[in-house]
């Protein structure tokens, strides 16, 4: 918490601060492996950038002397200070620490926080149910996707919620228009003809790091893959979907909203990128190993 490591109930912020009261603070969650070679981080650096331009879009300032370099040594001493020996999942925040009169985001005092936890998936692995929301997707003029702000995530708590109140294991959130965006917590891919298909960056996404990481592992596959605007329905006759994230993994989708996708179960495409993101993440694909930082 800030420049200290403390105990995880120690680590508090005001009850009266913009964080705790309007929800202004930003965060990234990344994976932290455990290598034959040791603990690292995978893709560190992408989610320091994240989280540098989710502040930057809503307008809070980084913390002082924090840059890449101080993110990497935080990682290290609060894996070290937890003597982690395992897989686990650290997340990081910018918070806006300071009482204020009113709401706003520029000039206020900020705090970097960072915890360790166990790397649960989501969703369930053999294959998740999906619901279409009935809550949209808040648009980027009002709350930016692209930013992770922890406030926004109440848009993805009321539509998860919906989801799991009908039975399902997660929703599927439309746009104002009514085009596919992704799950609560996670990006959306669908495979149709063989070509593997998602949501483009202008459809009130979050630009993820393992969106990213799957449109490269699909392009070294041999697989044509398009960023476009994608119709529910498209969901319906599609031959495979999937979701991906860092805390989603890759979780093949099996039904939306009560129609089979395919045969039922994960497809040939869904399978190879799976197993080839498993592979990566596990350090066994040498020509990735730069996106892994020694902790």
């Amino acid at each position: 918490m800030g420049d200290t490591v403390v105990p995880q109930t120690e680590a508090s912020l005001n009850i009266a601060s913009a964080a705790v009261l309007y929800g202004l603070s930003v965060y990234t969650v990344f994976p932290v492996r455990k290598l034959d070679s040791g603990l690292a981080a995978f893709r560190i650096k992408d989610h320091w950038q994240r989280l540098v331009n989710s502040a930057r879009i809503i307008g809070l300032d980084v913390p002082e002397g924090w840059d890449l370099e101080r993110f990497e040594d935080a990682a290290r001493n609060v894996v070290t200070a937890n003597e982690l020996d395992e897989h686990a999942f650290v997340r990081a925040s910018i918070h806006a620490a300071e009482e204020l009169p009113g709401v706003r985001t520029r000039g206020v005092g900020t705090a970097v926080s960072m915890f360790v936890y166990e790397p649960l998936c989501i969703l369930p692995s053999g294959g998740a149910r999906l619901k279409t929301s009935v809550w949209r997707r808040t648009p980027d003029v009002s709350i930016p996707s692209r930013a992770k702000v922890n406030g926004g995530y109440v848009n993805s708590a009321l539509a998860r919620q919906d989801a799991l109140d009908s039975g399902y294991d997660d929703c599927v959130f439309l746009d104002t228009q009514g085009h596919v965006c992704e799950l609560s917590a996670a990006n959306l891919f669908i495979v149709r003809d063989g070509i593997l298909h998602t949501p483009d960056r202008a459809s009130d996404i979050l630009e993820g790091v393992s969106r990213r990481t799957m449109l490269e592992l699909a392009q070294e596959a041999g697989v044509e893959t398009r960023e476009r605007t994608i119709d529910l329905t498209e969901l319906y006759i599609a031959d495979e979907v999937f979701a991906c994230g860092t805390s989603a993994y890759l979780t093949p989708i099996i039904e939306v909203d009560k129609r089979r996708i395919g045969k039922g179960e994960p497809g040939t495409i869904t399978e190879t990128l799976r197993e080839r993101y498993t592979k990566l993440i596990s350090g066994q694909l040498p020509e990735y190993a730069h996106y892994f930082t020694e902790l």
